[in-house]
């Protein structure tokens, strides 16, 4: 059984999703509807965005790529220009968000990526100092650290329904006839404080709809 894993099938743990037809299925940790809803909630936290830029290391990066299309699609109907910032290393992260904060606008997708867990200080700390709004994916490593907002996998939600997937088995069913499962509940968290160090007004419907905030 796994959890919190991007993309099975790559990794050799499954032959399909649908059908694992092994010894082994679980839950992956992305939606690749994701990359849509952290342009539309980045935009509505900080309207003025005109420009976003993907902040993630190559060679660690999860899943890219298909995450792509629903960002593309979510910026190009608000006029925002999406571009990818690719890192390789810690001392290039403050390149991007320099670039992000030299003219209005410029905005920032941390991307589900190792790199982007392991130096989240780092990331946190620049965005406070250039003034660039973020969005993160996972709430306990960013938002709850000092960044802007988070929208990621309830990771509680999935090891319970992990647990069920257990006991299914320990119960008979093959594991190779239990579909691999993608995140279908997300949790939003927003970090009040640092909206304020921002500048930025949380709207009425973030306010609504928000899981947890930070204050």
């Amino acid at each position: 059984m796994f959890v919190q894993v991007s993309d099975p099938i790559a990794n050799g743990f499954t032959a399909s999703l649908a059908r694992p037809g092994g010894n082994i299925t679980g839950f992956t940790t992305d939606n690749a509807a994701q990359g849509g809803k952290w342009v539309d909630l980045l935009k509505e936290i900080a309207p003025r965005t005109v420009r976003v830029a993907l902040l993630f290391n190559p060679a660690t990066v999860a899943s890219l790529q298909s995450f792509m299309p629903s960002i593309q699609a979510a910026a190009s109907s608000f006029a925002i220009k999406a571009s990818a910032a690719p890192v390789h290393a810690s001392d290039e992260i403050e390149g991007v968000f320099a670039a992000q904060a030299r003219n209005p606008g410029g905005s920032l997708i941390v991307m589900p990526d190792a790199f982007n867990v392991v130096n989240r200080e780092l990331i946190i700390a620049l965005a406070a100092r250039y003034g660039v709004p973020a969005i993160y994916f996972n709430a306990t490593y960013f938002a709850k650290s000092g960044g802007l907002i988070s929208y990621g996998t309830d990771v509680a939600e999935q090891f319970r329904q992990a647990a069920e997937y257990i006991d299914r088995i320990l119960k008979g069913e093959k594991p190779a006839n239990l579909p691999v499962q993608a995140p279908t509940k997300f949790a939003l968290v927003i970090n009040l404080k640092t909206a304020k160090a921002l500048g930025l007004d949380v709207p009425l419907h973030l306010q609504q709809i928000a899981d947890e905030f930070i204050e």
